[in-house]
């Protein structure tokens, strides 16, 4: 597999297949609301946008980053969310940099959101899609945001070796700017939690795909079977995927 690691300003062409990173924390966030219960995500392109379709939905949840704010019901802390009840609901989600690589893609092939609690299952939908070529989008620091080039480095390893090791690439991770940031409080809407909670790997057996949706960028979570013992291809119907997890409430039909 060809793996190619872009920041958002360096993605000139459309990939056949993307891999969009957002570690700290838009994409653990969005594992974490699929875990409890969210039907889907919709990534919305401003804060104005957000609310707008939250107007247009009254039950829809709208989450961002930073501090709480008028209209938003959420933020972009996985800390936070994960003690919330939001079955069948669906989450409008708003992040500096994570939902704009995602939407800097909308119009690939195939689109997946990951970060490290969902690798393993990006991992394996990967093989299972047996693309030679993957771009993945560093979304943060411009493209040099440690912790998601080590998990999108971690994601194209585990996909070429099944047995990979995630040790460094956590470590990296853990050591990043984003880590230290969250740590100290610098960002805002943040839970003591938030950085374990990012680093806890394959939290989740399920991977993200992003489709558009009547215009809209909608990410649901897709069930990935483990390896067949037998040695023999994974079949993936990634137009009937089925619920990641008994306990789950997401429809997961991409």
């Amino acid at each position: 597999m060809d793996a190619r690691f872009l920041g958002i300003a360096e993605l000139t062409e459309t990939p056949s297949v993307a891999v969009v990173i957002d570690v700290m924390r838009a994409f653990t966030v969005a594992a974490w609301a699929f875990a409890q219960g969210a039907e889907k995500i919709v990534l919305a392109e401003s804060q104005a946008d957000a609310l707008a379709l939250k107007a247009r939905h009254p039950g829809w949840v709208a989450l961002k980053d930073g501090a709480a704010a008028p209209g938003f019901d959420m933020v972009n802390s996985p800390g936070l969310l994960r003690s919330a009840d939001l079955g069948g609901r669906t989450v409008v989600q708003k992040t500096t940099t994570g939902t704009v690589g995602a939407l800097a893609v909308k119009d690939a092939p195939l689109v997946l959101c990951a970060s490290f609690v969902v690798a393993d299952a990006t991992a394996r939908l990967l093989r299972a899609c047996g693309s030679d070529s993957v771009t993945f989008v560093v979304t943060g620091e411009n493209g040099q945001a440690e912790e998601d080039l080590a998990c999108a480095q971690y994601i194209a390893r585990k996909t070429a070796e099944a047995g990979a090791n995630a040790a460094e690439f956590l470590r990296r991770a853990a050591d990043s700017r984003a880590a230290a940031e969250l740590t100290s409080g610098v960002r805002r809407g943040s839970h003591p939690d938030d950085v374990a909670l990012c680093l806890e790997l394959d939290r989740f057996p399920f991977a993200m795909v992003a489709t558009l949706e009547d215009s809209l960028m909608v990410l649901r979570p897709c069930a990935v079977p483990p390896p067949p013992t037998d040695g023999a291809d994974l079949d993936l119907d990634l137009d009937a995927a089925a619920d990641p997890d008994p306990d789950l409430d997401a429809a997961a039909s991409i």
